[in-house]
Parts: structure tokens; sequence; C-alpha cells
């Protein structure tokens, strides 16, 4: 597969690969944020997502941008505010 060089691009594949982790894992995501263990729930997922991604992305722009991480913030948590936790 081509390496992404395009920061548009590579914003939306991290949103996406977030998205399918997010998907494929409600339960575990429902619980990790209201028992506030999120990160710990899944994190073999968010590292399969992470090197998919890094697999994908220009070494260059992996460099100078963090767009999986706020793929994360912004598509993991914030679409979640409706879930009662601790957190918020």
């Amino acid at each position: 597969m081509p390496i992404v060089e395009s920061p548009e691009r590579a914003a939306r594949l991290a949103r996406a690969i977030v998205s399918d982790i997010v998907l494929y894992n409600e339960k575990k995501v429902q619980e990790g944020i209201e028992k506030d263990t999120l990160f710990d729930l899944v994190k073999d997922e968010i590292a399969e997502g992470r090197a998919h991604y890094e697999n994908q992305v220009s070494p260059g722009l992996l460099a100078r941008t963090h767009f999986f991480e706020r793929a994360l913030v912004d598509v993991m948590l914030a679409r979640k505010g409706n879930i009662k936790s601790k957190i918020w």
C-alpha cells in the first residue's frame, strides 16, 4: 500500500482506525470510560491500530504530527461524553 504523505489523508486514516477500534470494542470502551480504565482495557487494540497507522504514514509526517493521538481523544473519548464517568 502506498505511503500516506498528505496530512489530510493521515488524519482521516487515524480517525478511521480509531473508529474501528471503538466499533469492534464498544463494551470495553464503555466499561473503560465508566471505570476510568479505558487505556488499560484497549491497550492492545490501540497498539495494533497505532502500528497499522505508522506503517501507512510517511516517517516525516509521523515526526511532525500527532493525528493518531488526536483521533483517540476526538473519536474514542469526545464522542462518548454521554457515558457516566468519574473523569467528567
